[in-house]
């Protein structure tokens, strides 16, 4: 037996991680969060095919999300695709970074998939903020069928690193950033400026 201590895992935070601390202008506890990009595919209104995962801020650093499975989400017939699943657990953990009022990128994310989601069936989501330490952010979520209380049927940890809204100006589409700012501007998406 190895006398050396066992490796922590990518997603979980370092003993040196403090808890997150909610930004004063983040969305009450159960204000629905706007879409920060009106074409993303998990939480944009206006892709055709997108998730159309929908955002609540919840108490503390945590949200609760939702969205139903679709025909245009398979993987096997009338099942929903696993990566498309990890793809709503990465909006939903992603969107925890709203309510710190930073940006900030997925670094890593970690899916255990428990049970197949049905196309019909709605997934809901229950993440939260389990530590920060320096610009690494690290989440977990739990994913239900159908109810809040539903069968567990996805689970989620992932690592996030914050970074200067610049990041996204500087990799982007120049046409895509010009829009989502219009976008902002006209209060048609989550504002674009957050402390860069």
């Amino acid at each position: 037996m190895s006398s050396r201590p066992p490796t922590r895992l990518p997603t979980q935070p370092p003993e040196d991680a403090v808890a997150a601390r909610r930004s004063p202008e983040a969305p009450a506890p159960g204000e629905e969060l706007q879409s920060h990009y009106r074409f993303c595919f998990g939480c944009g209104v206006d892709h055709e095919t997108g998730l159309h995962l929908r955002v609540y801020a919840a108490e503390g650093v945590s949200i609760r999300a939702e969205f139903t499975v679709s025909e245009h989400h398979q993987g096997a017939p009338g099942l929903a695709h696993g990566g498309l699943l990890a793809a709503a657990f990465d909006e939903s953990l992603g969107a925890l970074n709203w309510l710190l009022r930073h940006p900030a990128v997925t670094g890593r994310l970690e899916t255990d998939f428990r049970r197949p989601v049905p196309v019909g069936s709605t997934l809901f989501i229950a993440a939260e903020v389990v530590g920060v330490a320096g610009r690494k952010v690290y989440t977990r979520a739990v994913g239900r069928l159908d109810a809040e209380d539903g069968p567990v049927a996805v689970t989620a940890a992932a690592l996030f690193v914050q970074v200067p809204l610049q990041h996204f100006v500087a990799h982007g589409r120049a046409d895509d950033v010009a829009r989502a700012r219009a976008d902002a501007e006209q209060g048609r998406t989550r504002s674009f400026e957050v402390n860069p």
